[in-house]
């Protein structure tokens, strides 16, 4: 028997060109797709507007957002020139999405002796989680749509997740776009996957929950392992890049002499500077490992719950899968074992670094929170007892009672990350 699977996936949209990128695509606004041969441009057609869009992407999203557009321009008005940016900057520069793409869809099978309408009505569910299981209005909806004209009919769902904070620095509610206010974290996600799976079931469609934590199409054995090498080269590769650049930074420093202080920080040459930069960059290409290992891992463990559930286990492969999931543990301790050194790295930033050199730690922690390497309590570890404690801990929503009364008296003649 064929099982067909409900599946529900949140794609990050970071920037306004890709913004518009998106929309192109969405909305076949090209006469050809020669990269992607599944899309018959003849049937496009056929495709269903949900939430239906005239203008192109960037336009309708500047009419969702004008009053935080508004809002930001008269900001600047009475900000520093050098300090200054227009509206697109500041999307594009900061750490927030600008707007979050939400992709419904199903085994093929499931579609099968669909008609037009009967795809319509599932789509018309999948719109109801959006509006009632997510939480956005329809004013919070820039375009939605079915795709008739690929292999396998899917919604594209682009939603603009702009909401009103209150700013405890300024005591006054302003907007913001912060998809957290909608899907927390993953394990927020999977309990999403599983209210939306409910709701499809409720409507009567015989749907299985997809397989928690893991979007890929099952295959063969042998491949994983091809796999599993290639990550582990990669991470070694990595993780000697990674170490090289630390080595290099800690040897800069300790040959600067006379390192001249102001108050808390540490005043270091722009040769410094920009080795620390590279540690940030090596530690980006090592945490973008992760969630391939990770994928790797929980489709594995998926395979040995199946073998379990068989009255007569084939022994050789369930060897081969139990070997798999070593290997993958592996990975993934050394990709624990170098977060924890990119989080002491951060914490060393805070604590030493000109206010420059801070602001840039803060936002390259903000974009680890944002893309989910670093979770609540990892913020949290990085940011106390520094300057920048009050506004990461507001970032990461950390309790108030982690807050420190008084900041931790810093050592000013050592590199003591300990604390």
């Amino acid at each position: 028997m064929n099982l067909n699977y409900a599946i529900f996936r949140s794609e990050p949209i970071m920037t306004i060109h890709d913004l518009a990128q998106i929309g192109s695509h969405n909305k076949r606004e090209k006469k050809a797709y020669n990269s992607n041969p599944d899309i018959d441009i003849e049937k496009s057609k056929d495709n269903i507007e949900l939430v239906p869009l005239t203008d192109k992407y960037v336009k309708g999203f500047y009419y969702i957002v004008k009053d935080y557009k508004k809002e930001h321009e008269d900001r600047m008005k009475t900000e520093r020139a050098d300090r200054r940016k227009t509206f697109k900057q500041m999307l594009d520069k900061s750490n927030n999405v600008v707007a979050d793409e939400l992709l419904f869809t199903a085994t093929n099978q499931f579609f099968e002796n669909m008609t037009r309408d009967d795809i319509k009505k599932w789509a018309d569910t999948c719109m109801e989680f959006v509006y009632e299981d997510l939480g956005y209005t329809k004013e919070q909806v820039l375009h939605a749509t079915v795709h008739l004209d690929e292999k396998t009919p899917h919604i594209h769902c682009v939603v603009v997740p702009l909401v009103k904070k209150f700013d405890k620095r300024t005591n006054i509610e302003r907007y913001t776009i912060s998809k957290k206010q909608y899907i927390r974290d993953k394990a927020h996600l999977s309990e999403l996957q599983d209210k939306y799976h409910k709701r499809l079931i409720g409507k009567g469609y015989d749907l299985e929950r997809g397989i928690k934590g893991s979007d890929r199409k099952h295959i063969k054995i042998k491949d994983y392992k091809k796999i599993n090498r290639k990550l582990e080269e990669n991470l070694s590769i990595r993780n000697d890049k990674l170490d090289k650049a630390i080595n290099e930074f800690d040897e800069k420093m300790n040959k600067t002499k006379n390192i001249p202080f102001n108050k808390n920080q540490v005043i270091v040459n722009a040769d410094t500077f920009n080795s620390m930069q590279q540690i940030v960059n090596e530690s980006k290409k090592v945490v973008e490992l992760q969630p391939k290992i990770k994928e790797v891992f929980n489709e594995i463990d998926s395979y040995a719950i199946g073998y379990k559930t068989l009255e007569k286990e084939n022994q050789r492969y369930k060897k081969e899968v139990d070997n798999l999931k070593e290997e993958n543990r592996n990975l993934m301790y050394q990709i624990t074992r170098i977060l924890n050194s990119i989080k002491q790295f951060f914490r060393k930033l805070l604590k030493i670094g000109t206010e420059s050199v801070k602001d840039y730690a803060e936002n390259e922690i903000k974009e680890y929170y944002d893309n989910y390497d670093f979770e609540m309590e990892d913020v949290r570890d990085i940011a106390t007892g520094t300057t920048r404690e009050a506004s990461l801990f507001e970032y990461a929503n950390v309790p108030d009672y982690y807050k420190t009364i008084e900041c931790h008296k810093e050592d000013k003649n050592k590199f003591d990350i300990s604390v």
